[in-house]
């Protein structure tokens, strides 16, 4: 659906450009907006990599048990579907720690293991509970307390301070998340009561 998207706003960008004698402007616009992907892409690269592997390290080493330890009182309200010590749990607590250091693309296949784990520890196939429902909001509106992205493309883009925004990413991440959680739960409740 996207590609299609993508494709019809590209083909009516190059007819408006012809019709407008302004095809000149559009190429160099592509040419530069892929060399500016490319430069963003390597930029972020290293990042990624570095906390990828922190993140490994911390599995293996067995911080994200300490930690699911340490997060199970919030965690158990929020996925009580689940084992306090199962493979589920862990998982959603390395997604939790990626999304709180801003690692949104770092997180992402730690998420989507967990959603697989959480399937698997269910024995759900194409349907989601409303503890799924709830990991996806919390992924959504993920709370940034240090936000690493965000800073590196700052950095990328000629930023002299480039966590400046740290207050203003807390308050609009924690309002997201406290909203979100609240509309999940409500949801759940009344998909209760209608049986």
């Amino acid at each position: 659906m996207m590609n299609r998207i993508f494709g019809a706003l590209i083909v009516v960008s190059i007819v408006c450009a012809i019709m407008t004698g302004r095809l000149e402007d559009v190429s160099n616009a592509i040419l530069s907006g892929a060399t500016e992907a490319i430069q963003l892409v390597f930029s972020l690269f290293g990042m990624m990599c570095f906390w990828t592997g922190m993140m490994k390290i911390a599995d293996k080493g067995g911080a994200t048990t300490l930690l699911a330890k340490f997060l199970s009182p919030a965690i158990g309200y929020l996925f009580p579907d689940y084992k306090k010590s199962g493979r589920a749990i862990k998982t959603i607590c390395m997604n939790l720690v990626a999304n709180f250091l801003g690692l949104g693309n770092a997180a992402t296949p730690i998420g989507i293991t967990a959603m697989k784990e959480m399937q698997r520890e269910k024995q759900l196939k194409g349907v989601a509970d409303n503890s799924m429902v709830m990991f996806v909001v919390f992924n959504t509106a993920s709370v940034q307390l240090i936000p690493t992205s965000m800073a590196v493309l700052r950095k990328a883009h000629g930023s002299v301070s480039p966590f400046d925004v740290m207050p203003a990413v807390w308050i609009s991440s924690i309002a997201a998340l406290a909203v979100g959680i609240t509309v999940a739960k409500i949801l759940e409740k009344r998909k209760k009561s209608l049986g």
